[in-house]
């Protein structure tokens, strides 16, 4: 999947995975008591900082911070861009 937009610096696009419909035990979730997903696929990435170069690349898919990014709208999906500092790794 191709973005038109490229990242500055550090910076990367997430696109995240979607909510939990329902618990393991089989109870569906409301999507009032939904949790932000702290996982997604990272689908676009910048050129990293001047001495450090990037550790994500476009693909992989990434736990984030719970309240991590900025949620941006591009083409009429909801994507996030943050930091590669607001990752915690790569699954």
């Amino acid at each position: 999947m191709s973005l038109n937009i490229k990242p500055i610096g550090d910076r990367v696009v997430v696109e995240a995975a979607p909510a939990e419909e329902k618990t393991a035990s089989g109870i569906f979730i409301p999507d009032t008591a939904k949790e932000k997903p702290q996982q997604g696929t990272v689908v676009a990435v910048g050129d990293g900082k001047k001495d450090e170069p990037m550790t994500v690349k476009v693909g992989d898919v990434v736990l984030y911070s719970k309240y991590g990014g900025t949620e941006i709208t591009i083409e009429g999906k909801e994507y996030l861009m943050m930091r590669e500092s607001d990752i915690y790794g790569i699954l």
